[in-house]
């Protein structure tokens, strides 16, 4: 029998920020290779250890690959009809008798890597109806959305460091080189780091951990978790003091300046340093550096944004920027134009309606949702307190709340109350094991890839399109259709809905409000005709050819001949380069005044609250996370290839708190809180600032009911049994996970970490 034929396919990587260019060598249904792929016009090579895992997360036996079902404590396997059949028996008659706001929805962070969930995920929120949408996007970034909302118009209109082209660069609460950026995708950042140096660039980073990338950089500063407000107000402060500001062009364009002034004012550097940890003098210098050098830019990241004050934080970061004349500017931070799908793009440029919030309140807290969304912090609350418009079901999107949120026991208990749940997932997980039904989409090697978001935060402008690695098998069905059958069960029209139907709807609608968009290359054109225009596809494809088309690279559907379309995209299976990022002020801006807002009122008001921190006595011992290159979400756990090694869970401590606690390498230490306890191995490093210890998140995989025998093998502990839900951001609601108060002891036993 002659041996089947190896086929060599490109894609993008789809396990991270950096969108890696994979060459993937397969002989049926086999997976021969993995590499990077030197011709991507973007990563040129690059890959990090994530991307080996792709074969094994191709063969792990692990993964769900038909629908479940869970009858008691056993789980059964069965047909999509008989899992959506059971799905609409089961949840509509709650809903008809409890409101749509008793159904809550939650996403997790694979889904912004997933072209078909970005694109459809909408349809389903809009049938189901309800307010309780809750999501990842508020455990760790929804300050800098906030705040790049507030002062320029849209979420997605944040400011992209321009790291191949800067002199000085000012890292907070980011580890770049281990996240592989971070609202700042750029794959090679060591790469991008060491050539800043090289050419004679400074790099200086601002963290209570001395991460890889600040053991890279000219300097780094411990700060004390949760003050980099203080910190960055103190370098505004110092601009104004000093006479140092710069704005440039900018500054026709600029509202609320004098009142920032104001606003600065109390924050000098001798006010600040205490409290922070960094010397009046280094902070003044930090403040002159950025004013002096050619090309600077201000950068901060997850440490920045979960936190008490991450809204705060994350403006003043742009603020810094835009005093300096770095907002905008090549060697500074840029907005990218985005080819397909950016809000920024979209209609008349250089004026819009702003970002809308606070339209509904959660029901218990009261806390304001944010761009359709509620804090995740307050899930757990809203399923336990009854009353109406308690939560009594839940659809879950490839999430792992129970290891993602904080207090994750309180979520636990409550997830165990639910009438009724259904996730659509890969892995029977922390999460999951409470569902009545799974719904496992189609290999991650069988969907085409896209990154929809992604491209909109990138360090140059790029459009890459990566066709199915591997046909599907037999019972297999995609995401987009697991979607749009269960809208089809949450708008009434039954389990048995034609997908394709919905589909065509929900395409008509999009082209719709794109020709009825005032400024759009499109406005008067005939839907039937465009809808004609983009045949034969269907679902992610349809959808995507027609955002690239409409797009500001677009063909305009004839218009421009020479322009971008999917089925150039196909020709171009390594990308397309559509040119470093350029100056797009005013024509970016999307706020109702046109202007770039420096003062916005929310904003504002929260300044008095951090003047009260101000005066606040330091806390004692506190936690922060910490993440690792090989891994990024807890379901990547699963997988030999990134969890062989040493152990990764353990508590990082500096040798001076050890010593005071009596803590002794390798020892077990029980970590607690107001909200939990746990217990874990001891690493001592002076990598930590002294008064702060480090557990990484994703872990606490050695809990009954999940299948996933790798990751209970190295089960770790869950950081979130220590975070607490009753702290957020209150401007943003974001949860706060660094600077969590604890208590540290030693244990009399040597025994593999255990949760408590």
């Amino acid at each position: 029998m002659a041996m089947t034929a190896t086929k060599t396919s490109y894609r993008t990587c789809p396990l991270c920020e950096a969108t890696c260019g994979l060459e993937i060598v397969t002989q049926g249904r086999e997976i021969m290779t993995i590499k990077g792929d030197a011709q991507d016009i973007f990563s040129q090579g690059y890959i990090c250890p994530k991307a080996y895992s792709l074969k094994e997360l191709h063969e792990d036996p692990d993964i769900i690959r038909q629908p479940m079902v869970r009858y008691g404590e056993e789980w059964r396997i069965v047909s999509w009809d008989e899992a959506f059949a059971h799905i609409e028996q089961h949840l509509m008659p709650l809903l008809q008798r409890y409101g749509r706001n008793a159904l809550a929805m939650y996403a997790g962070n694979p889904n912004v890597h997933s072209l078909a969930n970005q694109l459809f995920i909408p349809t389903l929120i809009h049938a189901a109806g309800t307010q309780q949408l809750f999501s990842a996007s508020s455990v760790d970034q929804l300050p800098k959305q906030v705040s790049s909302g507030l002062m320029f118009g849209t979420s997605l209109s944040v400011a992209i460091p321009d790291i191949d082209h800067t002199d000085y660069l000012l890292l907070l609460g980011a580890n770049p080189l281990v996240s592989n950026g971070s609202l700042m995708t750029a794959p090679d950042m060591r790469g991008r780091v060491r050539r800043l140096l090289q050419r004679g660039g400074k790099i200086v980073v601002i963290d209570p951990y001395r991460t890889r990338t600040a053991q890279e950089a000219s300097e780094h500063y411990a700060i004390r978790p949760g003050t980099d407000a203080l910190l960055l107000f103190a370098i505004v402060q110092t601009l104004f003091a000093e006479n140092l500001l710069a704005p440039g062009c900018l500054g026709e364009y600029l509202n609320g300046l004098e009142q920032l002034r104001e606003l600065a004012q109390p924050f000098t550097a001798e006010q600040v340093a205490p409290r922070c940890g960094i010397a009046a003098e280094t902070i003044r210098t930090l403040a002159r550096e950025l004013a002096a050098a050619p090309r600077a830019v201000v950068y901060g990241r997850m440490g920045t944004c979960t936190q008490e004050f991450g809204t705060l934080a994350s403006w003043l970061v742009d603020v810094i920027n835009i005093l300096t004349g770095n907002l905008d500017r090549a060697g500074g931070a840029l907005f990218p134009k985005a080819a397909a799908g950016a809000r920024n793009t979209s209609g008349v440029g250089g004026r819009g309606r702003g970002i809308g919030y606070g339209r509904w309140k959660s029901r218990v807290r009261g806390l304001p949702e944010f761009f359709g969304e509620l804090p995740s912090s307050c899930l757990a609350e809203e399923i336990e307190t009854a009353g109406d418009g308690q939560v009594r079901a839940l659809i879950t999107i490839a999430g792992n709340p129970v290891l993602s949120t904080p207090n994750s026991s309180r979520l636990q208990a409550a997830l165990g109350t639910l009438e009724y749940m259904v996730s659509v997932d890969i892995y029977l997980n922390e999460t999951t094991r409470f569902a009545n039904v799974i719904l496992p989409p189609a290999p991650i090697l069988t969907r085409s890839h896209y990154d929809i978001t992604f491209y909109q935060l990138a360090t140059r402008n790029i459009a890459h399109y990566s066709p199915p690695v591997l046909a599907h098998e037999e019972g297999m069905v995609d995401e987009w259709v697991i979607l749009l059958r269960l809208a089809g069960i949450l708008s009434g029209q039954g389990a048995q809905v034609d997908p394709a139907l919905l589909d065509d709807m929900a395409m008509t609608t999009l082209i719709k409000r794109e020709v009825t968009t005032p400024g759009s290359r499109l406005a008067g054109h005939n839907v039937k005709e465009l809808l004609a225009m983009l045949q034969p596809r269907t679902g992610p494809e349809r959808v995507l050819d027609f955002l690239l088309r409409s797009g500001p690279y677009g063909d305009g559907f004839g218009a421009q001949p020479d322009g971008l379309s999917l089925t150039m995209l196909e020709q171009h299976p390594h990308g397309i380069d559509l040119g470093p990022l350029q100056p797009r002020i005013p024509e970016v801006l999307r706020t109702p005044s046109g202007k770039i807002e420096l003062a916005p009122p929310l904003l504002v008001a929260d300044v008095a609250r951090l003047q009260v921190a101000l005066e606040r006595p330091a806390e004692g011992l506190v936690l922060i996370g910490r993440r690792d290159l090989r891994t990024n979400n807890s379901w990547m756990h699963n997988l030999h290839v990134l969890t062989k090694g040493k152990e990764r869970c353990t508590l990082h401590v500096h040798p001076d708190d050890a010593a005071r606690l009596q803590l002794c390498e390798g020892t077990i230490a029980q970590v607690s809180s107001r909200v939990g306890t746990v217990t874990l191995p001891v690493e001592i490093t002076d990598a930590i600032m002294p008064g702060v210890v480090s557990i990484p998140h994703g872990w606490g995989h050695g809990l009954l009911g999940t299948r996933m025998h790798i990751a209970s093998e190295h089960a770790g502990v869950n950081i979130n049994l220590l975070t607490d839900e009753t702290q957020y951001d209150m401007l943003s609601g974001n949860a706060v996970l660094n600077g969590i108060a604890v208590t540290v002891t030693t244990r009399d036993i040597v025994s593999p970490p255990t949760v408590a």
